[in-house]
């Protein structure tokens, strides 16, 4: 039997995400999870909304996942990645390689999503290097970005909007373009790339790289943008002979309804960030891909090796339970069961439009998203959204879901209720 959890000591001495020590949200105690449900150690079964931002894709405690674990770990669970290989690793790169567009055949293992980024952007900055334009030193990307909590992840985060704007004075200074306004469903206005394009060409020789994540943006805002957008952006870079890099760490393998979003506007970046779903969930993995071009032109720099080296990169257990999480996608009906998640959320939260306190409801994917006109509190409605038995974890003025892709009708309908419901009685 488990012991009990010390709730006394996680509030004093535990650091949550983004939360006060002084005033700390409370935790929900977990005894264990399987399938699409969260068990609490009160005894609740919660439905899942969030699959662990973004990560539990196939659900919890998966027999598959456990058993590529279980049988790594007899094996080894780690060794350095320099001067030394393995066969999860190299299996894993050739799986990554197939899937991801075509020119993208160099892959770097990372150990978090925000690393992937930090070594992404480095990739760009030693190209330069590389080729004798140290002054291409700049990134380009979006307002209201999100690439994670490192501080060169940092720097191309909206600055003004973001989670980060704390550190604008010692974080350095790259170049913002005004998102694109036109929504996925609608219209293109080609007036949306006006201000990216006129960003790109007055700063062209300054530019080391274009970031920003593909169709839907995270964290800073959870915005669903339109694929003309990116495909202005990819045929601008070219132009101006500026390397593209896409952060699909969120988006990658099939949550918005194709395998990577930039599928959406058939493009292919330079760079291609990939980290959650990866491992299903199980451990922290991520990969930054590029070019055969990129690789070689660092290669015949003067540092001739790319200088990033984690200690956990490549790990054995990491790589073994990715190759079993990417099989399980690849020999699932994942898009078709993405597609029945979309439609189920299109239908079940349309109806909150009428709500006088919505701003927006916006769907794409596996993705779901209500706006509300004012931020939420979050203590108070996580407490009642675990008295409907769901999680869903709610920031800003948002309330969103992303569940796992093997959920069913009934349990997305349990999650999309415990929504209407609690955003119906804030009005």
């Amino acid at each position: 039997m488990q012991p009990k959890i010390d709730l006394d000591f996680d509030q004093q001495h535990l650091w949550h995400p983004y939360t006060s020590m002084i005033e700390p949200l409370p935790c929900y105690p977990v005894s264990h999870a399987d399938g699409v449900y969260i068990h609490l150690e009160t005894g609740e079964k919660l439905i899942d909304g969030m699959s662990s931002w973004w990560s539990v894709i196939h659900g919890y405690n998966h027999p598959v996942l456990n058993t590529a674990l279980h049988n790594q770990v007899d094996q080894m669970s780690h060794v350095m990645f320099g001067g030394l290989t393995h066969e999860p690793a190299v299996s894993l790169a050739k799986k990554l390689v197939a899937m991801t567009p075509s020119q993208l055949t160099k892959v770097f293992l990372a150990d978090s999503g925000s690393v992937s980024v930090e070594v992404a952007l480095k990739m760009a900055l030693q190209y330069w290097m590389s080729r004798n334009e140290p002054h291409r030193n700049k990134f380009l990307t979006i307002e209201h970005g999100y690439h994670g909590d490192t501080f060169g992840a940092m720097s191309v985060c909206d600055p003004q909007n973001s989670m980060h704007s704390l550190y604008a004075g010692v974080l350095p200074q790259h170049l913002f373009a005004k998102a694109p306004q036109s929504r996925f469903e609608e219209a293109f206005d080609q007036s949306d790339l006006d201000d990216f394009a006129a960003k790109i060409q007055e700063n062209k020789n300054q530019i080391a790289a274009v970031i920003l994540e593909p169709i839907v943006q995270g964290a800073g805002g959870m915005r669903i943008y339109h694929p003309e957008f990116l495909r202005g952006v990819k045929q601008l870079c070219e132009q101006y002979q500026v390397l593209l890099i896409c952060d699909e760490i969120a988006t990658g393998f099939g949550r918005t309804g194709k395998l990577f979003a930039c599928e959406h506007a058939r493009i292919e970046p330079d760079i291609l960030c990939l980290g959650k779903a990866m491992t299903g969930g199980y451990l922290s993995l991520a990969a930054t891909l590029c070019t055969n071009e990129v690789a070689e032109v660092i290669s015949q720099g003067q540092a001739g090796v790319l200088m990033h080296g984690p200690t956990f990169m490549g790990n054995p257990l990491a790589c073994a339970v990715a190759n079993a999480s990417l099989s399980l996608l690849i020999d699932s009906s994942w898009q078709e069961q993405v597609c029945f998640i979309e439609s189920c959320l299109k239908s079940e939260l349309q109806p909150l439009r009428e709500v006088s306190t919505v701003a927006d409801i916006r769907v794409l994917g596996a993705i779901g998203v209500v706006e509300m006109r004012h931020t939420v509190d979050v203590k108070a409605i996580q407490r009642r959204f675990v008295e409907a038995g769901v999680w869903i974890r709610p920031f800003g003025k948002l309330i969103y879901i992303m569940p796992p892709y093997v959920i069913t009708q009934s349990e997305l309908s349990q999650l999309c209720k415990a929504i209407r419901d609690i955003v119906v009685n804030l009005e």
